[in-house]
Formats: C-alpha cells, structure tokens, sequence
C-alpha cells in the first residue's frame, strides 16, 4: 500500500557511544518502543516502520507491536536507511525519526507535516530549538544549526556556531540565539531519492552529519522552530534524563 505519509524510524544495535542503546531496558520496556509509541501518537501520519538490519531489533519490535521492514547493513545513515524502505513500499512525504528522541511531541509532527503538504516547495525539512546552556553549546553531541532570514540551515556543525568575536564572560548562550538541531527528518519522495542517490560528502563525513550532504549539494532544508526540546540519549548516563518524562 503506498501511503501519503510514511515514519521511519531506522534503528541499529551498533552504536559507538552506546552499544545496544534501542534495545536498553527502560521501565520493562526497551527505549525504541517509547519513540515508536511516541511517533504512532501523530494523526496525519498513514504508516509507522522501524528499519533495522539487526534480527534482534526484528524480534524485539514485532513483540511490542511494531511493523519491521528489513534493510541492508551496508547503510551508513538513517536516512539512506529510510530511503531503502521508500523504494519498497513508497510514500509521498517522508519522516524519518532518529530512534533516540524522546518525548516528541504529537503536535509537532503534525504541523510539520501539514506544512509540507501546503507548500510543495519544501523538499527537505526538518526541526530546531534554542539552545539554553553553554553546557549544550559546546556539548559535540548536540548538533548546532545556522539560519537564514527565510528559516532555512545554512550550516549545521557539532561546534558552537557562530563564533562570538566579541563575547564577554557571561554565559554565551545567553548573548545570542543559538539553535540545536533536532534529529527529525522530513522529505518529500523525490528529494529523499536524491539524498540516497549522493555520494557520502566530504563535509559530511568530516562533522558526521548525513545533513550537510544536502547543503553541499544545493538542497535547501527548511528549519521549522519548537519550542519543547526532546531528550536525546547518547550515552548510558543520559537515560536518568528520562525520569522526567516518564515518571
């Protein structure tokens, strides 16, 4: 069946940072099902995936209710992943949610979405949040993204970007709008066939960000603002962050 709106959710077990983080036990639950639950909650969107590579993320997914398409190892991103799965079975606007957000908001999704399907001149697209501490702006695994007037990326880096030249010792995420990037990709079919159809750039492989292999090659990603910023996890210290969700 091909669907209007496709999530993918593209998960792994081989994380650098933190081996196994899908599948870590979270309250008798394994934390990919806390995301999967969280994403189904959108009502715009038609189908919800999880794409893995790994028989054990199979097993675990289908036994929370989760409908698994297998995909190849060789993938480098989750958004070659996701574009795996659209060639099998399709969609016209396509999200793709890293499997380590919590607590994305119904809302947002759906906003996102409807933007998307209003104005057919957004190819790719995707969300950001201020920065509130210079704890996040130098944290390397929060990713930073630079805007334009017209709201769309004009830089991501894991670097606090820009540079303040004139700061003083206050806090600096206090002395300029600094926005951190939130791993949720939309695109529209043919821009996600595109990305897939790229080469790895070289930008991309020096940050080790599958998004500035759109800004290199010409793409314009629209970056729409929220307010609620989601948990992301990246090491095992980072799930007591979650207490404040799921209490």
């Amino acid at each position: 069946m091909k669907s209007t709106v496709l999530a993918v959710i593209p998960a792994r077990m081989g994380s650098r940072r933190f081996a196994g983080k899908v599948l870590y036990p979270y309250r008798g639950n394994p934390l990919l099902s806390y995301v999967w639950r969280e994403v189904g909650r959108a009502r715009n969107i038609d189908q919800l995936l999880i794409a893995t590579d790994s028989d054990q993320v199979r097993r675990e997914a289908e036994a929370f209710g989760a409908r698994v398409i297998r995909t190849s190892p060789r993938h480098r991103t989750g958004s070659d992943r996701v574009a795996e799965v659209v060639k099998k079975i399709g969609a016209e606007i396509v999200v793709n949610v890293q499997a380590d957000n919590f607590g994305l908001k119904r809302a947002v999704l759906e906003r996102t979405i409807e933007r998307m399907k209003r104005d057919p001149s957004i190819k790719f697209a995707t969300l950001a949040c201020r920065v509130q501490t210079d704890d996040d702006l130098f944290d390397p695994n929060l990713v930073k993204v630079v805007l334009s007037k017209a709201g769309e990326a004009l830089w991501f880096s894991r670097f606090p970007v820009p540079y303040l030249r004139d700061a003083d010792n206050s806090s600096r995420a206090s002395q300029f709008k600094f926005y951190e990037h939130i791993g949720v990709y939309f695109f529209r079919k043919a821009a996600l066939r595109a990305f897939a159809g790229w080469k790895r750039s070289a930008l991309e492989k020096a940050e080790s960000l599958e998004q500035l292999r759109i800004l290199e090659n010409g793409g314009r990603m629209r970056v729409f603002k929220i307010t609620t910023r989601p948990v992301s996890i990246d090491r095992p210290d980072d799930v007591k962050k979650l207490e404040a969700l799921y209490h």
